[in-house]
């Protein structure tokens, strides 16, 4: 089977009402980005970014996946499928998807906050206060890759892109590094799909983008492959 593997972002998550990015204005949710994503933020304040993954957990008990999530799902059964995301929810695996990269991290699962990959602990969508800790007394923390934090699946990551025989990139504008650069790991002439709305131009050969949302654009993405690769 042919290997593909798929690069998503917000994009594909927002239409299940999940907003899981940086606005332009610098707020997610209404909150200012720096307080609740970013490493000093839980220096600073633990009990309000505890609050704030709460409610974004709360939020995705309630989100149900879309037709995106459930069409990048059922390639698995053509093609041999790696989902790299830089979502933090679950709607991926919900559709059904097996083989899921989490570039920066998890909202469901927390670990202590002295460990960056041992501890980690799946909570489904229970809250996490001040004074949750583990055996030795550390507090747990949400298992959330940061803004200041290293990207720990980076280099799984890149592995697959790199050995992927089609790329899909959906509903990410490629502006977040080090997820931005990964698609530049694919091997020349590896056929590179790109879905989103908003016009983004890939100096890269044999490169095609559908400038329609997730959902319509993977319609059209499955046509194209049932044509020419399936």
């Amino acid at each position: 089977m042919k290997r593909f593997v798929v690069l998503s972002g917000a994009g594909v998550s927002a239409e299940s009402g999940i907003r899981t990015f940086r606005d332009s204005d610098g707020l997610w949710e209404n909150y200012n980005v720096r307080d609740v994503a970013d490493i000093e933020g839980w220096y600073r304040n633990r009990k309000l970014m505890l609050d704030f993954y709460n409610e974004r957990r709360r939020q995705l008990e309630k989100a149900l996946p879309n037709k995106a999530h459930e069409t990048i799902a059922a390639l698995e059964r053509y093609f041999e499928v790696t989902v790299v995301t830089q979502n933090v929810d679950n709607l991926h695996e919900r559709a059904g998807s097996t083989n899921v990269i989490h570039l920066h991290g998890e909202l469901t699962k927390i670990r202590p906050e002295d460990k960056a990959d041992k501890g980690i602990r799946d909570i489904g969508y229970k809250d996490v206060n001040l004074g949750d800790t583990d055996e030795r007394g550390v507090q747990f923390r949400p298992h959330i890759v940061w803004f200041g934090e290293a990207v720990p699946m980076i280099e799984p990551a890149a592995k697959a892109v790199s050995q992927a025989d089609i790329l899909l990139i959906i509903g990410t504008s490629l502006n977040v590094y080090p997820a931005a650069g990964l698609f530049r790991y694919a091997r020349y002439g590896t056929p590179i799909f790109l879905i989103d709305p908003q016009k983004i131009d890939l100096d890269y050969p044999n490169f095609r983008q559908i400038r329609k949302p997730a959902t319509k654009g993977m319609e059209e993405l499955m046509e194209i492959l049932v044509e020419q690769y399936i």
